[in-house]
C-alpha cells in the first residue's frame, strides 16, 4: 500500500532530466532497453517524471537494430529539442555505422556544455568527435583494441561503465542498466537506485570497478577459480605487441614454468604459447575489420617479427590471408537505398509510462 504523503498528488514536481538517444544503424536494442528501462521505473517508483527520454536518428526515419528490428525515432537530428544528457547508442560494425553530421551535431551539443555518453561501442564515435581525449571510456571489448590504437588520447578501459565529470560510457549488453542506476543512486539516492535493481531482479548494482569479460568466468573448472592462470591470461592480454616470453611470465607469478603448462593443459587444452598466439591473432582480427591500419602496422602492433611471418601465422590458424579477411570485411557496404519518409511521431513517453504504472502497487513507494 502507497502511503499517503508519497502519493502523485501530494508530490511536488522535480526537474525532469531530459534525455536523448541517438541510435546508429544496427544499435544493440539489449544496451537500449538496459538504459531506458531504469529510467522508466525511477518514475514510476517516484510517482513523478524525474526523467524524459527521446529516441534521435539523423533524418528522424525508422532504423534498425542488430536484431533486424526496426525503431521509429521522435526526431531528427535537425529538430531534436535540448537535453540534458546524450546517449551514442552504437552496435555492430561500429566503424561505418555514424556519419559526419552526427558527428558534427555531439560536438555542438557537448559545447552546450550537455552531458555526453554512449553505450555498447558507441564510444568509438565520442572518441572520433575528439570527446573522450582525456577522459576514461568504457566499450563493448570487441571494439576496445579498435578505438585504443585509433585514438591514443582517450584513456580505454575494460570497465562495464565509466562515469567521469561530464561522460558517461557503458559496454555492452545490461551494463548500461548498472550506469544508469548508479547515476540515478547519485541524482536521487541509494533508496531509489536499489529499489529499481529489486524490480528488475538484479542481485546488486555493479559498479566502475566490475570489469567486462572477466577471465575468473572463462577459465574456472567446477566453479573453482584458478588464480594463477588468470594472472597469467591477464599478462598476456596486456602483453599483446610486445610478448612475455614463458619463463618470464612463471616469475612475474610466482610458479615454475611447468606448472603454468600444466594449467594451460589442463583448464584450456592447449599449451600457453598456442593461447598466447590466439590472443594476438584475434586482436589481429579486430583491427583488421574494425581499422584502416596498414598490414604492417597490424603485425606490429600484435607482437610478430615480420609481416610475411604474421601473414603465415594468420593463415595457418585463421585459415584466410589477413588481406583476404580485410577484403571480405570491407566488401559488406551499407544498403543506399533510400527509405520511404514517414510523419515522426511525438510521444511523451515518460508520461505515457507514468501514467500506465498509476495502477501498479510499486507506484510512488519510494521516497525523494
Amino acid at each position: 500500500m502507497v502511503p499517503d504523503n508519497l502519493s502523485a498528488s501530494a508530490k511536488k514536481p522535480t526537474n525532469t532530466t531530459r534525455v536523448g538517444f541517438l541510435l546508429l544503424d544496427h544499435f544493440t536494442m539489449i544496451a537500449l532497453a538496459s538504459s531506458i528501462e531504469p529510467l522508466r521505473m525511477a518514475n514510476q517508483l517516484a510517482a513523478d517524471e524525474l526523467y524524459s527520454w527521446n529516441l534521435i536518428s539523423e533524418t528522424g526515419e525508422s532504423i534498425c537494430a542488430s536484431d533486424g528490428l526496426s525503431l521509429t525515432p521522435d526526431t531528427s537530428l535537425a529538430d531534436a529539442g535540448e537535453y540534458d544528457l546524450i546517449i551514442v547508442a552504437g552496435g555492430l560494425d561500429i566503424t561505418r555505422a555514424y556519419t559526419e553530421k552526427q558527428v558534427s551535431w555531439l560536438i555542438k551539443q557537448a559545447r552546450k556544455n550537455v552531458r555526453i555518453g554512449s553505450i555498447c561501442t558507441g564510444g568509438y564515435v565520442l572518441a572520433h568527435a575528439g570527446l573522450l581525449n582525456d577522459y576514461h571510456c568504457s566499450a563493448h571489448w570487441e571494439c576496445l583494441t579498435a578505438l585504443q590504437e585509433a585514438y591514443p588520447k582517450v584513456n580505454c578501459n575494460n570497465k562495464l561503465f565509466s562515469i567521469d565529470r561530464d561522460r558517461l560510457t557503458a559496454s555492452g549488453g545490461s551494463a548500461p542498466m548498472d550506469m544508469f542506476l548508479t547515476m540515478i543512486g547519485k541524482q536521487h539516492g541509494t533508496k531509489l537506485s536499489n529499489a529499481i535493481s529489486d524490480m528488475f531482479i538484479c542481485e546488486r548494482i555493479r559498479n566502475e570497478s566490475d570489469q567486462q569479460r572477466m577471465p575468473q568466468r572463462q577459465f574456472s573448472t567446477g566453479g573453482i577459480c584458478t588464480p594463477k592462470l588468470v594472472d597469467v591470461i591477464e599478462l598476456m592480454e596486456n602483453n599483446l605487441e610486445e610478448p612475455i616470453e614463458l619463463d618470464e611470465l612463471a616469475n612475474f607469478v610466482d610458479v615454475s614454468r611447468r606448472q603454468i603448462e600444466r594449467m594451460f593443459h589442463k583448464h584450456l587444452d592447449c599449451s600457453p604459447s598456442k593461447y598466447y598466439l590466439r590472443l594476438r591473432l584475434e586482436r589481429a582480427r579486430m583491427l583488421l575489420k574494425q581499422s584502416s591500419m596498414s598490414i604492417v602496422e597490424i603485425s606490429m602492433a600484435c607482437g610478430f617479427i615480420s609481416t610475411p611471418h604474421f601473414s603465415r601465422c594468420y593463415r595457418k590458424h585463421i585459415g584466410i590471408s589477413p588481406r583476404d579477411e580485410r577484403k571480405l570485411a570491407w566488401s559488406h557496404g551499407h544498403d543506399a537505398d533510400s527509405k520511404a519518409s514517414a510523419e515522426v511521431l511525438y510521444i511523451k513517453h515518460a508520461q505515457q509510462a507514468l501514467d500506465h504504472a498509476h495502477a501498479e502497487p510499486s507506484f510512488g513507494s519510494v521516497a525523494i
